[in-house]
């Protein structure tokens, strides 16, 4: 059966008997999702006139624009052709957004969100000294910036503040996440390039959107325990007001060769005022043990993915939460790395945002690919989109996507999709600095991705991923996934009737019945009437005594 018809038609078949015996046969096989791609374009690519090493992939969707904030690059793309209408710099960025770089700084590590609730984006980045030989021996700021419209081409406003307004430390790797409460920045915090804890702050949202936007009212929780409050915050982005304040973090990032088995979680509590927010205590969620093994050559815990040419000095990630976590429908869902079968693979998770319980995990892996730096989103239907790279002995490092369905509290995800192929061993100018130098070769990737769901149509997901153009250059991907959850019958008894039920998204259906499963039998309108309760459609159907079959069907 071609996909087309799968999609037009489903079964389920109902068999009863006179003692009411029940057979259920789902003849819909194992698909859940149909993906289709839409625009695939390539953004940015290395210059080797401006050169930006990693280049931290990350982008959002908006109503109209794509857009794409990495190191060194804004730009803006036309969603509907992939053509760019906007492209400046970082410090071009936020000098227009009010903001006075200082000639010895640089900025770095870039996050952007489209909040479609109030029509907004926020983005962020940090400061350092581009001409120190540590960066982190000194302080450096959170920076902030909030669009006048939904137009991110258009006018920014910009804030800029001390990350460790106590002690002066490093704020390292920002996050950043934001509900109907609050903005939130976190940072892992470091001095003369020692780890010391991570920190958070939290920024009334009233006060951004206000006609004259403030951080008056921000609160600084300080820097933090790692023992504590786990390693790398991820502050949750939730767009649909099922939960807020939400903070994950892995108890450990893969700093040995232990396994570790717990997800830390807390709440930022009143973060919308008046006054103070404060932290609830943190709770550990036991999870499946991840490993990342430290690599000692490289002084470093990370995976290091295996190229065609046999080389592994490409730097993978560790097993931080480094995209996004998304919250969906009272559901936290969140994405790492660690290693099964000596591969990298993808760990994924869904999490009770209430009660902080594990509702689900699993892991995507390929026993010829390191999948890495993956990101993760979801849609209120059900449908969860995780993107990566990925690279093996045959295979250049990709861009790639796994597509997954809930049905009944169960995700399953479909094969890898290949969203643009590498063509190159990749071996980065950062390489031959190490070898003059007569350091460890390393190239840096990374160092995450982003996904995020389309608010114009939440069954279209869009990622930004990076792929090697030339031996030296990487470029970014930006790719718009489509996808049709595939609709499915559910069928229980309900006294003397049958409750025939499928989930509210299936729109453009009609519920048929037919007697037999013959070439020549006519299906036949169900005319009893539907209800629609939440996440699901339903109707009560009297057993009749003898066997008939339902189906789904697009149109009349």
């Amino acid at each position: 059966m071609g996909a087309m018809s799968q999609f037009r038609s489903f079964f389920w078949r109902l068999i009863f008997s006179l003692t009411c015996c029940l057979l259920l046969i789902d003849v819909s096989a194992h698909a859940q999702v149909l993906v289709t791609l839409g625009q695939n374009f390539t953004g940015t690519s290395y210059d080797p006139n401006a050169p930006v090493l990693p280049p931290d992939a990350n982008g959002a969707i908006g109503p109209r624009h794509f857009m794409e904030f990495i190191n060194g690059t804004v730009a803006v793309y036309n969603k509907t052709n992939g053509q760019s209408i906007q492209r400046k710099t970082n410090v071009k960025f936020w000098s227009d957004a009010g903001l006075i770089i200082s000639p010895d700084s640089s900025v770095s590590d870039p996050r952007v969100i489209y909040d479609p609730t109030v029509q907004r984006w926020f983005a962020s980045q940090v400061d350092f000294n581009a001409n120190g030989a540590d960066p982190t021996a000194s302080a450096n700021d959170f920076l902030l910036a909030v669009s006048a419209t939904d137009n991110p081409a258009g006018s920014w406003h910009g804030f800029q503040f001390q990350s460790d307004p106590d002690f002066g430390n490093f704020a390292d790797f920002p996050t950043l996440g934001l509900d109907s409460n609050a903005i939130y920045l976190s940072g892992d915090f470091f001095h003369t390039n020692n780890p010391i804890g991570p920190g958070l702050v939290s920024i009334p949202k009233a006060d951004l959107l206000a006609a004259t936007p403030t951080i008056a009212n921000l609160t600084w929780f300080g820097v933090m325990d790692y023992a504590v409050r786990g390693q790398v915050l991820q502050p949750a982005i939730c767009l649909d007001g099922s939960s807020v304040g939400n903070i994950l973090a892995m108890e450990d990032i893969g700093t040995d060769t232990d396994p570790h088995s717990n997800i830390v979680s807390f709440v930022v509590q009143n973060a919308a005022g008046p006054g103070a927010a404060t932290l609830t205590a943190s709770l550990d969620i036991p999870v499946s043990p991840y490993v990342v093994p430290y690599n000692a050559d490289l002084d470093a815990p990370y995976f290091n993915p295996l190229q065609p040419d046999g080389s592994t000095t490409l730097a993978g990630n560790d097993a931080r939460l480094s995209a996004k976590v998304y919250a969906v429908g009272g559901v936290l869902y969140a994405v790492n790395n660690t290693e099964l079968n000596n591969r990298m693979a993808v760990r994924w998770y869904r999490i009770n945002a209430v009660n902080h319980t594990l509702l689900e995990s699993g892991t995507i892996a390929d026993t010829n690919l390191d999948l890495f730096y993956p990101s993760i989103c979801a849609n209120t239907n059900g449908t969860v989109v995780i993107a990566c790279n990925g690279s093996g002995i045959n295979t250049f490092v990709s861009c790639f996507a796994a597509v997954g369905q809930i049905v009944n509290g169960v995700t399953t995800f479909g094969n890898l999709i290949l969203l643009k192929s590498g063509t190159v061993n990749y071996h980065g100018d950062d390489e031959l600095i190490a070898q003059l130098l007569d350091e460890p070769l390393i190239s840096r990737w990374g160092d995450y991705s982003a996904t995020s769901v389309d608010p114009a149509d939440p069954s279209r997901f869009w990622t930004i991923q990076m792929y090697p153009s030339d031996a030296d250059i990487w470029s970014t991907q930006i790719t718009e996934l489509i996808t049709v959850p595939l609709p499915s019958l559910t069928i229980a008894t309900a006294g003397t009737n049958v409750l025939v039920s499928w989930p509210a998204f299936v729109t453009g259906f009609q519920l048929q019945s037919t007697p037999a499963l013959l070439p020549t039998n006519n299906w036949s309108l169900v005319t009893q009437t539907l209800v629609t309760n939440g996440n699901l459609i339903s109707t009560l159907v009297p057993i009749s005594g003898t066997q008939k079959y339902f189906r789904l069907k697009q149109g009349p």
